[in-house]
């Protein structure tokens, strides 16, 4: 997977299928706009790391451009974090504290992915959303001038 380092991140999308992820992806392509796609929250129980590792893998194949950072949603279950961890997932949030933070941040860091807590701030959600493409231009294009391209400042 093709990932864009989280600092350079500036727009944060919540998709929920194939079809919108693909848009996200082309229209943050078109922008030239470093992105993160979050999965829903709670998406590692209700639809599975197999199923978020599918749907990345083809959204990439269907989308190729200079990639995204892909975070899938654990809610505060460390048993699913742990299943994602083992299906090869790089990138997930988990909403938990003390000694289980601890503990799966660790065997994250063993497997080579990330943890993260939940943040949506300033997310755009296209669950329900009539029309993607329009809805992402709308919401990228709007973000804070300057900080788009990062690599262009050297």
């Amino acid at each position: 997977m093709t990932k864009v380092k989280p600092d350079h991140i500036v727009g944060r999308i919540v998709v929920h299928e194939l079809d919108q992820a693909v848009t996200a992806l082309t229209v943050a392509h078109a922008l030239d706009c470093p992105i993160a796609l979050l999965s829903a929250t709670g998406a590692a129980r209700s639809s599975g790391p197999a199923w978020w590792r599918e749907l990345v893998t083809q959204a990439q194949t269907l989308a190729p451009g200079p990639g995204a950072h892909w975070i899938l949603d654990c809610a505060d279950e460390p048993g699913m974090a742990l299943a994602a961890l083992r299906e090869g997932i790089t990138s997930i949030s988990l909403e938990a504290e003390g000694p289980v933070w601890s503990r799966v941040s660790e065997i994250a860091a063993q497997c080579g992915a990330s943890l993260q807590r939940p943040d949506r701030a300033n997310a755009l959600d296209l669950a329900g959303s009539n029309n993607p493409q329009n809805d992402c231009k709308l919401y990228l294009s709007t973000l804070p001038e300057g900080v788009a391209k990062p690599d262009a400042l050297g």
